[in-house]
C-alpha cells in the first residue's frame, strides 16, 4: 500500500488508516483480531484509536478498544511495524459516561491520558497523540505545552488535532514556533464526498466537518495531513438500510449521488471505492480513516485505493452540486 511521509521525521503511513473505534467493543476479539490481521497483511501499518471508545455502547467503559488492540499488539509482537495512533479528550469521566466525556486539555490531563493509554495499548509510546477536540477554556499555550511534553518525553513522536477548526490549528502551531514546542502535525475531521447543508450541525455531539480552508492549511503545510473520517458514512452509500441524515437533504446530494453512479458504472467499482479514490486524489495529503465490521469489508476499501480516476471523472465528482 502507497504510504504518505508524515510530521517532520517523515513517518511513513499507509493511505488508508485503519479505524478502530468499534474493535473490543462491537467486533468481538476473533472479527477484530481478523481484520487487523488482514489489514496488516495487505500493507496497511496505521491505526487509529481513543481513549473513550466505546463508552457509550451498554457496559462500555471506554477502555475497549485500546485494550483489544492492545492484545492484538501483543499476540503478533508486531509493534515496531505500526503506526499507532490514540487521543486525550473525550474520555468519560464515570462508567457509560453519559454526556460527561469532555477531559480538560490541561498539561497535566494530557501526560495523565497518555499514560493511562499507554497501559491499555501495552507499549511505552504512540506514533500520533491527538487532541480529540478543542477544548477552548483550556489556554491554547498550555494545551500545546502538554503536547510538547509528551513529544519530548519520547511516550509520543508527533501530536495532532482531531475536530479543530483550520484557524485554531495554525494558531496552536503559531504558538509552537514561537516557544520552540513540537507542532499539530495532522488533522482529522469528518469529510466525505457527500457534503451536509451549509450552516447543518452534525447530528453527532462535537464533531468537525472539513472546510475548505482545511485542505487548503495541510497542502499547503509540509508534512501534514488530514485523516477523514465517517468517509464511508457508515455504510449509508451502499447500505439502503442507513439513512443519510438530515444535513444532507438539498439538492446537491441527489446530483453528486447521481454522478457517483455514473463513475461507479464507468470504473466497475462500488461506491465505496470510488468515493475512496475521490478522497485520494485530492492535491491536500487525505488519508481516508476507514472503520470496518468485516474482512470482506476491509477488503472492499481497500480496493478503492488501487482505484485511479482520470482527471476527468476526478473533476466531475468534484464539480457536482
Amino acid at each position: 500500500m502507497e504510504r504518505i511521509a508524515l510530521g517532520p521525521d517523515g513517518i511513513g503511513v499507509s493511505r488508508l488508516c485503519l479505524g478502530a473505534m468499534a474493535l473490543g467493543g462491537i467486533q468481538d476479539e476473533a472479527t477484530s483480531f481478523a481484520i487487523l490481521d488482514r489489514f496488516v497483511e495487505l500493507g496497511g501499518n496505521f491505526i487509529d484509536t481513543a481513549n473513550c471508545y466505546m463508552f457509550w455502547i451498554e457496559g462500555g467503559t471506554g477502555d475497549e478498544s485500546e485494550l483489544q488492540v492492545g492484545r492484538w499488539l501483543a499476540a503478533r509482537g508486531n509493534r515496531d511495524d505500526l503506526v499507532i495512533a490514540t487521543k486525550v479528550g473525550r474520555r468519560p469521566t464515570f462508567a457509560g459516561g453519559g454526556l460527561d466525556h469532555s477531559e480538560p486539555l490541561t498539561a497535566e490531563r494530557i501526560g495523565a491520558g497518555l499514560d493511562e493509554s499507554l497501559r491499555r495499548l501495552g507499549t511505552d509510546r504512540v506514533d500520533l497523540f491527538w487532541s480529540h477536540r478543542d477544548d477552548r477554556q483550556t489556554p491554547l499555550e498550555e494545551t500545546v505545552a502538554g503536547f510538547d511534553a509528551v513529544v519530548r518525553s519520547g511516550k509520543a513522536r508527533m501530536a495532532g488535532a482531531s475536530n479543530h477548526a483550520g484557524w485554531r490549528v495554525e494558531r496552536a502551531r503559531a504558538i509552537s514556533e514561537r516557544t520552540g514546542a513540537a507542532a499539530y502535525t495532522a488533522m482529522q475531521n469528518r469529510y466525505s464526498y457527500l457534503q451536509p447543508r451549509p450552516g447543518a450541525r452534525l447530528p453527532e455531539g462535537g464533531h468537525v466537518h472539513a472546510a475548505p480552508d482545511d485542505l487548503d492549511l495541510v497542502a499547503n503545510t509540509p508534512g501534514m495531513a488530514i485523516l477523514t473520517y465517517s468517509s464511508l458514512l457508515s455504510g449509508a452509500y451502499t447500505n439502503p438500510g442507513k439513512a443519510l441524515g438530515d444535513h444532507y437533504d438539498h439538492p446537491g446530494t441527489q446530483e453528486r449521488l447521481r454522478v457517483l453512479d455514473a463513475v461507479a458504472l464507468e470504473s466497475g467499482a462500488t461506491r465505496n471505492q470510488v468515493v475512496l479514490a475521490w478522497l485520494a486524489g485530492h492535491a491536500a495529503p487525505v488519508i481516508p480513516l476507514v472503520g470496518v465490521s468485516s474482512v470482506a469489508q476491509l477488503d472492499e476499501a481497500l480496493a478503492g485505493l488501487d482505484l485511479k480516476l482520470d482527471d476527468g471523472q476526478w473533476q466531475r465528482l468534484t464539480e457536482a452540486a
